[in-house]
């Protein structure tokens, strides 16, 4: 069965999910950039926005959105994981 795209010709993933790829495709200034951003254009805290971030690394459909950010926090999430 094939997926349906969205109204953007997008397949697979919402808008939520590629706001929040796109969101770790930019670079911030300073502690509390980041957290402020999340807040203010997602309207999500922070632990959500994690939550559903490392959830979108395990989603074919984000690897298949964006293969260089999903490759990249896998990447750290396993430097993290293999610190512990």
């Amino acid at each position: 069965m094939e997926r349906a795209a969205d109204e953007d010709g997008h397949e697979g993933l919402g808008a939520r999910e590629r706001d929040i790829l796109a969101l770790e495709r930019r670079g911030f200034p300073g502690p509390g950039a980041k957290e402020r951003a999340i807040r203010e254009e997602l309207d999500l805290s922070p632990v959500r926005y994690y939550q559903l971030l490392n959830a979108l690394l395990d989603d074919a459909r984000a690897l298949a959105h964006d293969p260089v950010t999903v490759n990249r926090l896998r990447r750290v999430r396993e430097a993290r994981r293999a610190e512990r």
